[in-house]
């Protein structure tokens, strides 16, 4: 019954082209499998963090290796997990040099303190054992210098049910690219981040729109009360509507169902139950 669907953004915030398509398809459809066997001998928690640190070691996307450069020249990531069986959260927002945010995330869980950001959660990082690491390229410190940054739509994320059917989602960002120092996007928050016993989903688009539209929560919270997935889905991205928010989300409920569906197409993902992949077109 272990399924696994994972983002990587929207294909807008890179090149258009076809090699970058091609590129993209071929890295989720790699790590998507990675992961889903990973999952095997995993939790969907650890499974969940697996596949976002995957995520986060590709330039390809923007997490990680390859986060975006803010106005003041500096690259600052955010990331959480939700672990849907212990309903615990935690995340990072804002931590600077750190090779894997959602890592840090993972270790958060074992603390009363569960969300730190800034300069105490690069602190906290330190303290436990995670070096200082660049995860500039070059590509973003060109773009950076000529302000013609991505579009602001790229985080990579992962939901996974185990075989126990504990549902677990993981989120992470390198946010969109000359904000503001100090702006927080949606991905540690549960807007962007949520998982119960009935429902895992993930988020990536315009940080803005999902914490206004307070998406994964709803989708969670309606498929807990009886939605179907699709239904929830249905309804919370009408709520989008009204402002014209920008947001692609995916999704697993406790009965193995898959779903995925963005506002402004297109959301890169691809998923994967041990026979059937999907990837984005």
């Amino acid at each position: 019954m272990s399924k696994i669907i994972i983002h990587g953004g929207f294909f807008s915030e890179s090149s258009t082209n076809i090699e970058t398509k091609i590129a993209k398809q071929q890295a989720l459809l790699r790590i998507v499998k990675e992961a889903y066997a990973y999952l095997q001998n995993h939790s969907a928690s650890e499974t969940a963090v697996f596949a976002v640190s995957l995520l986060e070691d590709d330039a390809l996307f923007n997490a990680g290796i390859g986060s975006q450069i803010q106005s003041d020249g500096k690259i600052r990531m955010s990331a959480s997990l939700m672990d849907g069986a212990t309903l615990k959260m935690s995340g990072v927002i804002n931590i600077e040099e750190v090779k894997n945010p959602i890592r840090v995330a993972q270790v958060l869980q074992q603390y009363d303190d569960k969300v730190l950001g800034g300069s105490g959660a690069t602190h906290f990082a330190r303290q436990h054992g995670f070096e200082k690491f660049s995860t500039e390229i070059p590509q973003r410190r060109a773009e950076y210098e000529a302000k013609l940054a991505a579009s602001g739509t790229g985080t990579v994320g992962c939901v996974a049910l185990d075989a126990e059917g504990n549902i677990a989602a993981a989120t992470s960002t390198g946010g969109k690219g000359f904000e503001i120092p100090g702006r927080i996007s949606d991905s540690a928050t549960v807007a962007g981040n949520y998982a119960n016993a009935f429902c895992g989903v993930s988020l990536t688009g315009v940080g803005e729109d999902i914490v206004s539209g307070a998406v994964a929560a709803k989708i969670v919270t309606r498929v807990t009360d009886g939605f179907t997935l699709a239904q929830a889905f249905e309804k919370t991205f009408n709520e989008l509507k009204p402002f014209d928010g920008f947001a692609g989300a995916i999704a697993i409920d406790k009965d193995g169902t898959v779903f995925h569906q963005d506002s402004h197409p297109t959301m890169v993902f691809a998923s994967f139950d041990g026979e059937k992949e999907e990837v984005f077109q």
